[in-house]
């Protein structure tokens, strides 16, 4: 077997998202003002830069103007600011619109600009890459090296050309180790080094289990008779029940284009409820049907996020590296955004190890990083909406009563904290005990099949190699996630990867197609036997969305 290779940098970088990107640049914006030597480089599964970037998006620009306080100059492709928020809540068939003085703060998008994250995305890294980051697309990072003190020393890609059965393909080649004094973990939402460092160093001790939801969305080019440039709008209520934690946006951008999507919580208990259905039924509604009605789907894909707030956010720090962006969770929930989190902790981060590097430190803690998050206004903004997901738990209508309270009347001076105790995978019920849900068969033109969406989202995966998709045990599928809860796997999933087949003796078993699986990491949050555990393909594989 061939050694492996290694190259070393003073500052490696996981991940190629708004989080990884504003790390190395600013890392490098540090070096050129002090005028010294820095080599940093970042590594991005995805076959390009933004491939599997998938957001809503509205971006609030507050941390991107600290990191290039000239970026309209420069070209950021931040071009249809937001002129109107619209939110209605949806009965079955109607609909109620919420007057805008009515509105929290949570849910104002003046100033924020309606954006294809994957584009800005694509122009971070022009601007990181001009200033001297060596960036790395196709190559995942699939483990995390420690030297003999435990500390964090780099990370080593994955092997590529490695067959089903584990063989040596004629095109094997080793994975290489990329070393670093520090090493900054940016994976997105539910990474699957950050799982690995959360558990070996224990950072999440002590904190509210960390919540999650599924994120699903499709891009749409209209008839321009029903293009409002510039109109946020977001709903709540149906197609979901009181009971479960979700709600959809719906933007739009300029040259006719629509993005629609729905975030439903991965703590709901129905075994029986398929998010995908649910945002298909969704767009059924008659206050929403009419934007698509004539119009052409373009794009699909769908994303976990990381919804817990301040009191899931794990420990930032352990020998020789940090967590920052949606790694550790910093989305606001109650805003609908992180992206702007995701900069902000990015450049938090990158002046900590700026310092450590240039006092010549090496491999030790960065304390410096949570601590000037602390004195930061992204804490204080989070610490705002720290009860948002929590008061969901308790109804919808409680729960809108309450985020008005908390945002309109007490203005984010709250004065009492809620808490979590049970984390998403615990909280599916025996399908026994619930309602199984009809959902209706896809039109074609407004809903749509999961293969047919899985398509449109350019998603490739080598079916000779490895599933990436593993099981801890193969038998918990059918012994007891189908005996008990009904195979809730084959209706979480939103992209046809699971489904339950009879063998040649009748028997059932789980089929796992694994080409179909655009990334989303649902399975390893929200099965609940926390059997499934998604490891990273070979570098380039997956989807390749076009500015999702």
């Amino acid at each position: 077997m061939s050694e492996r290779e290694s190259m070393e940098y003073d500052v490696v970088v996981v991940g190629g998202g708004p989080a990884g990107l504003a790390a190395a640049l600013r890392l490098k914006q540090l070096a050129t003002e002090q005028n010294r030597e820095l080599s940093v480089c970042v590594l991005e599964k995805g076959a390009e830069l933004g491939a599997h970037i998938l957001s809503g998006a509205v971006m609030d620009p507050l941390a991107l103007t600290e990191l290039i306080p000239d970026w309209k100059d420069k070209g950021a492709p931040l071009n249809v600011p937001v002129t109107q928020d619209k939110f209605l809540f949806l009965t079955r068939t109607g609909a109620r619109k919420t007057p805008n003085w009515m509105l929290p703060a949570c849910f104002q998008n003046h100033g924020n600009y309606i954006v294809r994250l994957g584009d800005v995305v694509k122009w971070l890294g022009e601007q990181a890459e001009a200033a001297g980051v060596e960036i790395f697309p196709g190559f995942a990072a699939a483990e995390v090296l420690y030297d003999d003190n435990g500390a964090v020393r780099g990370v080593a890609t994955g092997d590529m050309g490695v067959a089903r059965d584990g063989s040596h393909t004629d095109h094997y080649q080793p994975g290489m180790e990329l070393l670093a004094r520090y090493t900054i973990f940016a994976e997105g939402s539910r990474g699957q080094l950050g799982r690995q460092l959360i558990e070996r160093y224990k950072l999440d001790e002590g904190r509210d289990p960390q919540a999650y939801g599924i994120g699903l969305k499709e891009m749409w080019e209209v008839d321009p008779a029903q293009a409002r440039p510039g109109l946020v709008m977001h709903t709540a209520g149906w197609p979901l029940d009181a009971d479960t934690y979700g709600g959809s946006f719906l933007y739009h951008l300029d040259n006719n284009l629509v993005a629609v999507g729905m975030v439903v919580g991965l703590d709901y208990a129905n075994p029986w409820l398929s998010p995908f259905e649910e945002f298909q039924r969704y767009k059924t509604h008659p206050a929403i049907r009419g934007v698509f009605e004539g119009g052409k789907r373009i794009a699909y894909g769908a994303r976990a996020i990381t919804a817990g707030g301040l009191l899931s956010l794990p420990k930032l720090t352990f020998p020789g590296g940090v967590l920052v962006g949606c790694e550790a969770g910093f989305l606001n929930a109650s805003r609908i955004k992180g992206s702007h989190a995701a900069i902000k902790t990015g450049m938090l981060a990158a002046d900590a190890a700026f310092d450590a590097v240039a006092a010549d430190r090496r491999q030790d803690e960065l304390s410096a990083y949570p601590a000037a998050f602390e004195a930061s206004w992204l804490r204080t903004e989070l610490n705002k909406a720290r009860n948002f997901k929590q008061w969901f738990k308790k109804g919808q209508t409680i729960a809108t009563l309450m985020t008005g309270i908390e945002q309109l009347v007490l203005k984010g001076n709250i004065p009492w904290t809620l808490h979590r105790t049970k984390p998403d995978h615990a909280c599916l019920q025996p399908a026994s005990e619930c309602a199984r849900i009809d959902y209706p068969k896809p039109d074609g033109k407004l809903t749509f099949d999961r293969l047919s969406s899985v398509f449109i989202s350019n998603t490739n995966h080598d079916e000779n190699e490895p599933v990436h998709l593993t099981l801890k045990d193969p038998t918990v599928p059918v012994a007891v996630n189908l005996a008990k809860y009904g195979g809730p796997e084959a209706r979480y999933c939103p992209a046809g990867v699971y489904e339950f087949v009879k063998d040649d003796h009748g028997d059932d078993r789980l089929q796992i197609n694994a080409q179909n699986c655009v990334h989303c990491k649902t399975c390893d949050i929200k099965d609940p036997t926390q059997n499934i555990v998604w490891v990273a393909p070979q570098g380039g594989e997956g989807p390749v969305y076009s500015g999702m």
